[in-house]
């Protein structure tokens, strides 16, 4: 099933500052948004494919954004045939996304947790947001409240070993060892990207060091120029028998 046309397009609602983890005001970023498009459709194409959610599916969407500006913010919304079936969560105000989408739930959380019931979603679903939590520790923490609340899982993440950082856009820097690599950046200007709070990377071995034993996720890539440029981490949130 492919992604539908965006129906939302040139509705806007007026909405506070918010964090630019989108880089917003990069000077190519038309050209970046046009990739970032092409490969959150694979996402998209990858989620329906391994995920075939059926009609009446809940949905649960961790880490939307209030960003309106960039065409690629929360395409899961725009792209969903079921916005009923959907509540979106971030520890930003994005309630303008329940009048876009009419029939969604938002709702606003902390950071320390989903105030949801155990598997009371029937899938979590989250794109490149665990770079953006912390350390290794809250990104673990983060996964276990994913796999808590929901019967199934389906997460994206730029990997660490693709050429060029999906952040900054900045080549190779980031294969250096963490700590050399946001002195690299802070000496580049681009201190939101230099703390561990802001930007942990990830590559296929430590993607899955974070889920607990007995949760084996499926973990694929999408590729950009023939190289894996995002992780797709995919499964059943139940340990295994």
């Amino acid at each position: 099933m492919n992604p539908p046309e965006d129906s939302t397009a040139g509705r806007e609602i007026q909405m506070s500052e918010h964090i630019d983890y989108t880089n917003s005001q990069h000077r190519w970023r038309g050209v970046i948004t046009r990739f970032n498009i092409a490969g959150r459709k694979k996402f998209y194409q990858a989620f329906m494919n391994e995920m075939a959610p059926a009609a009446s599916a809940s949905i649960l969407d961790v880490g939307v954004t209030p960003d309106q500006s960039a065409a690629d913010s929360n395409f899961f919304e725009k792209w969903y045939p079921h916005p009923e079936c959907i509540t979106a969560t971030s520890i930003e105000d994005a309630s303008h996304l329940a009048a876009l989408h009419p029939g969604l739930t938002f709702v606003q959380t902390s950071g320390d947790g989903l105030p949801f019931e155990d598997d009371q979603f029937d899938i979590a679903f989250s794109t490149a947001v665990i770079e953006h939590v912390g350390d290794r520790e809250r990104q673990t923490r983060f996964i276990a409240e994913l796999l808590r609340v929901s019967k199934r899982f389906f997460v994206t993440t730029p990997n660490r070993w693709y050429p060029v950082e999906l952040h900054t856009y900045v080549p190779f820097l980031h294969w250096l060892p963490q700590h050399q690599h946001q002195q690299m950046l802070q000496k580049l200007g681009k201190d939101q990207w230099a703390t561990t709070e802001n930007l942990n990377l990830l590559d296929r071995r430590s993607l899955r060091a974070l889920f607990p034993a007995g949760v084996t996720p499926t973990i694929t890539g999408t590729r950009l120029f023939g190289l894996h440029s995002n992780l797709l981490a995919f499964g059943t949130s139940a340990p295994s028998s």
